[in-house]
Parts: structure tokens; C-alpha cells; sequence
């Protein structure tokens, strides 16, 4: 009898650890009621007024909860000197990508940087050769469009960054 109820009261902790477990790793991406073809207008529309702005869509979910796929952004240039722990920049890895994470520390030879979710630091160091800018504004969408006729042209003129895991 006791073999039974010490058998119970494992069986009962290990699905309550295996399901807090699963939980604590699912992190759900922003949403709001407006369709992607409007968050993308409304983006390029702020950004339009400031020459040192430009607007990108958002891929992956290395930086969830604060954004990820169907998020748009406007990124706004800053000096490299300017940059401080816990910004969140975009910048050019030494693939060739356009990458969106948070400056986590100072080095000699720039930033590392580093996705909220991402175990390790990107392998790329920011600096000011590589630095596009800050995130200025984050725009939520409900991951649909609405078949804007301006969207093809939104689309063309926006670039994607990765919220992607290390490399």
C-alpha cells in the first residue's frame, strides 16, 4: 500500500513538473486586432516623416515576448557611441543578415548582442560598421491581411530582420 501511494505522489509531481516545464517554454507573440496590411501602413506612414527612419517586418521569435513574426518595426539610426545595455538594435551580421536583438555588453571591439530566448550571444559583434539602428517603435498585427491594394508596394519597399536564434 505504500509502494502504491508513493507511486501516486510521483507519478502526480512528475506531470506537475513536466507541465509547468512546457509552459514555461511556450511564449506566446503579441497580437492585436489590426490586420498586417494596416500595421505595415501605419509603420511606413511614422516613419515617412523622419529621414532617419526606416520601417522592417519582423521574422522569428528570438525576441518574444516583445516581438516576433507579424511584428513591424521602425528602426531609427543612432550613433554607435550612443548605444547602451539593453537597447534593442538592428544591425548586419557577418552572414549578410539583418538581424533585431538586445545589446547585452560592452567590448573593446563593439556590443554583444543577443535575443531574449537565444541561450547564447550572437557571434557578431555590433559596431558602428555594422549598425543600421535602434528600434524606435514596435507595431502588433493579427498576422492577416486584408488585401490592402497598397500591400505588394509596402511589401516591396519593407525589408525583413531576423529575430532568429545565434550565430
Amino acid at each position: 500500500m505504500k509502494v502504491t501511494v508513493l507511486s501516486r505522489l510521483l507519478a502526480v509531481a512528475a506531470f506537475v513538473f513536466v507541465g509547468a516545464a512546457a509552459q514555461a517554454s511556450v511564449v506566446e507573440r503579441p497580437l492585436s486586432d489590426v490586420s498586417f496590411s494596416a500595421t505595415l501602413s501605419d509603420a511606413h506612414t511614422v516613419a515617412a516623416h523622419h529621414t532617419d527612419m526606416q520601417v522592417l517586418r519582423i521574422s522569428g521569435s528570438s525576441m518574444l515576448p516583445f516581438f516576433g513574426d507579424g511584428s513591424v518595426v521602425i528602426v531609427k539610426k543612432i550613433e554607435a557611441e550612443q548605444l547602451r545595455a539593453g537597447m534593442v538594435v538592428v544591425y548586419q551580421n557577418r552572414f549578410g543578415e539583418t538581424v533585431a536583438h538586445r545589446l547585452v555588453a560592452s567590448t573593446a571591439a563593439g556590443w554583444t548582442a543577443q535575443g531574449y530566448n537565444n541561450a547564447s550571444a550572437d557571434t557578431t559583434v555590433v559596431n558602428e560598421a555594422n549598425l543600421m539602428g535602434v528600434v524606435y517603435a514596435t507595431f502588433h498585427s493579427n498576422g492577416q491581411s486584408d488585401r490592402m491594394p497598397a500591400l505588394s508596394a509596402l511589401m516591396g519597399k519593407t525589408a525583413i530582420a531576423l529575430a532568429a536564434p545565434a550565430k
